[in-house]
């Protein structure tokens, strides 16, 4: 296959007015949500998407002040070059170019997934096969339980209310970002388990706790809050540690008997099996968007098989990254619940974002919990692309830390 252009378009999904959310580190403001969406052709005139997963995090080696736009400039002017004119035979042959523009490890790892998801929706759509059939070897799941992905810093008792709306939707999960403060992180678990009952999952993102200033627990105070929150039956802690300290993750595991995940922050699939093999986390949240695409992904998903790890991916962006990693979650086959944000501006939305569904042509088929996932070739969706004169981008951070007193 040879490919001929890559073009991506930078998007923005305002959330107006802006909402102010108050956590014990401060007040964290929410701007917008932006998207960039990646559209790969063929020398045959055959397209393929990909959505981008990029954050200024990725590309704070490459650009000061990085934005979603640095990230649709770096594809088509650096990646493009390295990837079109000359045949790509095989996946790996997309990771062994891009590797050679020289990029930071995570800029790269977020670079090679676009294109190497996008390619693998052109080979399906060559091959009249979904994607997740040229994943596989053996058996897929293509009915997808789900957990809803919401609660972003409330009072306890506005996640109470939102976890009874997710319960009354049909999914089995529901999970939460805390960083209220320690009696609060507690109530909140409290009054989340009485407004669910034991028929839903309780996944807790703690990604918060360890960058809160001053207010930041320690370790003594973290060990002390899951022990109590233990008495809720959470699921999983997600990332209750900064993500690159293993040897914080394997002392809580120690302490603890929740269990822990982790992972959407590793820089590579390399990243990943580190993480794996520290025996500290149970679930294991690699992203198609993040880590090689899904001949990253795969990899890992291989190294995992047969040990206590369980892969489960992360998405935390529009339907389109949905459907990319519900391709990988069907192929593996899933042995557990599928990440599926929630938004809108009723009890159960986490904030406005109608890009997220919008970037889509068709709805996808999500009930009582499931997805049932799409079974046509490629990535089996098609991209509405009218969303690129809708949803123009707007400069600046989709978000904003203040201070405490604001």
């Amino acid at each position: 296959m040879r490919l001929a252009n890559v073009t991506a378009h930078t998007l923005s999904s305002p959330i107006d007015p802006p909402q102010d959310r108050r956590y014990a580190g401060g007040v964290r403001r929410l701007l917008k949500r932006d998207f960039v969406l990646v559209v790969v052709e063929t020398a045959d005139g055959d397209v393929g998407v990909a959505p981008g997963g990029a954050s200024s995090s990725a590309m704070r080696e490459y650009f000061e002040g990085a934005s979603q736009g640095d990230f649709a400039s770096v594809l088509e002017e650096v990646v493009a070059p390295h990837v079109t004119d000359d045949p790509i035979d095989d996946p790996s042959e997309i990771h062994e170019r891009i590797a050679a523009a020289g990029l930071p490890e995570m800029l790269e790892s977020q670079a090679i997934s676009v294109i190497d998801v996008a390619y693998h929706d052109l080979l399906g759509k060559r091959r009249g096969a979904p994607v997740y059939d040229l994943l596989a070897d053996g058996e897929v799941t293509t009915r997808l339980p789900l957990y809803a992905s919401a609660g972003m810093y409330m009072p306890p008792e506005g996640y109470a209310e939102q976890a009874a709306a997710i319960r009354d939707r049909g999914f089995g999960g529901y999970k939460y970002r805390p960083g209220l403060g320690y009696d609060d992180d507690l109530r909140t678990i409290r009054l989340v388990r009485e407004a669910v009952g034991d028929g839903v999952e309780i996944m807790v993102d703690a990604h918060t706790w360890w960058k809160m200033g001053d207010a930041s627990y320690s370790f003594d105070e973290l060990v002390g809050l899951v022990t109590e929150m233990e008495a809720y039956d959470p699921y999983w802690l997600e990332e209750p540690v900064p993500p690159a300290d293993y040897d914080a993750y394997r002392e809580l595991a120690a302490e603890v008997d929740v269990t822990l995940a982790g992972g959407e922050s590793e820089e590579s699939p390399e990243g990943l099996i580190e993480l794996a093999e520290t025996g500290a986390v149970g679930f294991l949240q690699g992203d198609v968007r993040h880590h090689r695409g899904f001949t990253g992904c795969w990899e890992v998903v291989e190294h995992c098989r047969g040990t206590d790890v369980t892969f489960l991916p992360h998405n935390f962006g529009t339907h389109l990254g949905l459907v990319a990693n519900a391709h990988l979650a069907a192929a593996t086959p899933l042995d557990g619940y599928l990440e599926y944000p929630v938004f809108g501006d009723d009890a159960a939305g986490m904030y406005p974002f109608p890009l997220a569904e919008d970037v889509l042509v068709d709805d996808l088929a999500v009930d009582d919990g499931y997805l049932e996932l799409p079974d046509g070739p490629g990535l089996g969706v098609e991209v509405d692309f009218d969303v690129i004169e809708e949803y123009p981008h707007v400069e600046g951070p989709w978000t904003e830390f203040l201070d405490a007193d604001r």
